[in-house]
This record gives C-alpha cells, sequence and structure tokens, in this order.
C-alpha cells in the first residue's frame, strides 16, 4: 500500500527557566502540542527544533516546510532599543534563534513559511516593520485582542472569526501585502508577494475553530511544501 507523502514542518520552541525544589535551575525546551496536532491533521510532520543557532545550516536543508510559533513578546533591548512596562519577553537564546532562522530563510526564498503570532511579528520586524509594542496605547479597546479571545479578520485570505491572544502588532506592512485586518484596523496577516509561500497570522489558527482560518492555514503550508508551483492564500 502506497501512502502520500508527508512533508517534514520544522518548528520553533520556547525556552523556560524552570526553577527545581532544590534552588537550582534549568532551561526547558517547549512547545503546544496544539502546533503539533495541528500539522499532524494537515499532512505533515511536525519536527521540533533545537534552538541552536549552528544547527541551521544543516537542518533547513532537511525540511520541507517551516513554523515560527507564537510565544513571548520581543525583548526591545536586544535590537537596541527600549521595552515597554507592560512587555514579557522571551528567552533572549529563543530570541536570538528566530531572528537567526528568519535570516536562513533569506537564503532560501523557495521554502515555505508560516508566522503565527509572535512569529508574524518576527517576520515583520526582520524585515523592517513598524510595531506597537501595547495595543491598548493606541487601539480603543484594544484588550479584547488578549486572552484567547474570539474577533473576526477579514481580507484576501477569507473572512471569520480567530482565537486572538496578543498585546503587540506590526504597526505598518512593509514589503509584505496585508492579506487580513481585523474590524479596527488591526494588520492580522500578512504575505510576501515575491515568495512561493511565506504566510504570517497575528492569531492562532491551531486553536481557531473556523475551518478556513484554523486548519486551513495549515493546509495552505502542507500544499505549498508538496507543490513545487507557486501556492497563494486564498
Amino acid at each position: 500500500m502506497q501512502h502520500e507523502w508527508r512533508p517534514l514542518i520544522g518548528l520553533t520552541p520556547n525556552l523556560d527557566l524552570v526553577r527545581g525544589d532544590s534552588g537550582g535551575a534549568a532551561t526547558h525546551v517547549r512547545i503546544n502540542r496544539d502546533y503539533l496536532e495541528a500539522v499532524v491533521r494537515a499532512g505533515g510532520v511536525p519536527v521540533l527544533l533545537a534552538p541552536e543557532v549552528a544547527t541551521l545550516p544543516a537542518v533547513l536543508g532537511r525540511l520541507d516546510g517551516v513554523i515560527l510559533t507564537g510565544g513571548d513578546d520581543v525583548d526591545f533591548t536586544l535590537r537596541g532599543g527600549i521595552n515597554h512596562p507592560k512587555a514579557d519577553v522571551m528567552h533572549p537564546d529563543r530570541q536570538r534563534f528566530d531572528f537567526a532562522l528568519l535570516a536562513a530563510l533569506d537564503e532560501r526564498p523557495d521554502l515555505p513559511v508560516l508566522g503565527i503570532c509572535l512569529g508574524m511579528q518576527e517576520m515583520g520586524l526582520h524585515r523592517g516593520c513598524g510595531f506597537i509594542q501595547h495595543v491598548p496605547d493606541v487601539v480603543a479597546d484594544g484588550g479584547r485582542h488578549a486572552g484567547d479571545r474570539t474577533h473576526e479578520v477579514a481580507g484576501a485570505i477569507g473572512r471569520g472569526p480567530i482565537d486572538s491572544a496578543h498585546h503587540q502588532a506590526l504597526a505598518d506592512a512593509g514589503p509584505f501585502e496585508i492579506v487580513a485586518l481585523s474590524d479596527d484596523g488591526l494588520i492580522e496577516g500578512i504575505r510576501d508577494p515575491d515568495r512561493p509561500f511565506h504566510l504570517g497570522v497575528q492569531w492562532h489558527p491551531e486553536r481557531t475553530a473556523d475551518p478556513h482560518l484554523g486548519d486551513g492555514i495549515f493546509n495552505m503550508l502542507v500544499a505549498a511544501c508538496r507543490s513545487p508551483a507557486r501556492v497563494t492564500p486564498a
């Protein structure tokens, strides 16, 4: 019996500093299982990436696609800036790895990439997009975007309710095309028109019930991995 080929999809993990009962501490590599299950449902094989920059040249040659997952906030002090008082910054090693991964992906524009929540924000910052460090500072009732609340998005990628869990956002799309907006004007989806599949979504499709804006996002990624032809979000 012949089985359908399943592409290998690399996913970026979180790094958590965990203190033990004895007072010692260890850094744990962690990923929410929802991401893994969504990739499997779409027909892919999830691969947890070791957050070690030195491994990137070897690992990217073995992958068929990449997902930059959600997580804590970007630490702007590592980029020569200042953090918002509400920022809850990610582990510095994750930040270094994620941006090194994006730089390496610039040399592999053919490799399909999906950025989710933080992942989309990193995609935008990597390409020079403006940034909002705390949405409630600039958007009335901006707090409704946090806490896994549901709101509508609409654009070229589709229309429907999504799971939203962020307090930061892109202020502009820079070189990207905007493919989704929230009803209050926040950028919710971007794509690079010069790459076969380079898509970012501000929501969490792995937790979104809408079939097109939830599992459908992972289906598009896997389809792009399987096809040498250009695949565009639709």
